[in-house]
């Protein structure tokens, strides 16, 4: 499965855009997601991937889960497979 693809694709899904619209660089303000929004694309990342995702919707910025760009997120979704693998 390709890890970036997909989260991009689950990510565009929350913002309601196209998946060619989502770039690297964007953070989820960028592309209007909202903590809601964050909170359920988390859910969304962990369903497709069979991961746990180490991160505190209370407390975001306490999260080892980076979620500061597109890029960021995909980085650590990459990592979570890859040790659970």
């Amino acid at each position: 499965m390709d890890v970036k693809a997909k989260v991009i694709e689950i990510i565009a899904e929350q913002a309601v855009i196209d998946p060619s619209d989502v770039k690297l660089d964007h953070s989820l303000d960028d592309l209007g997601i909202d903590s809601l929004g964050l909170v359920e694309s988390i859910f969304a990342i962990e369903e497709t991937f069979d991961i746990s995702v180490p991160f505190n919707a209370n407390e975001p910025s306490a999260s080892e889960f980076d979620i500061s760009s597109v890029a960021a997120i995909i980085k650590a979704v990459e990592g979570l497979v890859r040790d659970a693998a």
